[in-house]
């Protein structure tokens, strides 16, 4: 009998879903600042003062790096939940720029 088989397994820690996400996320948020929409973090929203891309690209330099101490500390789960939650603010970026361009139109 196998201690592993406890449980459900954990889906495995991709980092090309990572960097596609990061990448969709620099994107939408692009298209979303066009078309009208703002930064819902505070924290990105700081970082952007310095103008949209370098602020964006300085966010995704925090995400490297604690993708890289994640991955370095063998906790592949916080890859994972990196992944999904990058996922819903893909998700909702798209949602902003919908409304964006149904504002536009209206």
């Amino acid at each position: 009998m196998s201690s592993f088989a406890i449980g459900k397994p954990h889906p495995r820690p991709s980092l090309i879903i990572f960097v596609a996400l990061q990448s969709l996320d620099v994107l939408t948020t692009l298209m979303g600042l066009h078309m009208g929409a703002t930064e819902g973090s505070m924290f990105i929203g700081n970082l952007m003062r310095v103008g949209p891309v370098a602020g964006l690209l300085m966010s995704k330099l925090f995400a490297v790096i604690l993708i890289s101490l994640a991955l370095k500390f063998k906790k592949p789960r916080v890859v994972v939940f990196l992944n999904y939650w990058s996922a819903a603010v893909v998700s909702w970026n798209l949602v902003m720029i919908l409304i964006s361009g149904f504002r536009g139109n209206g």
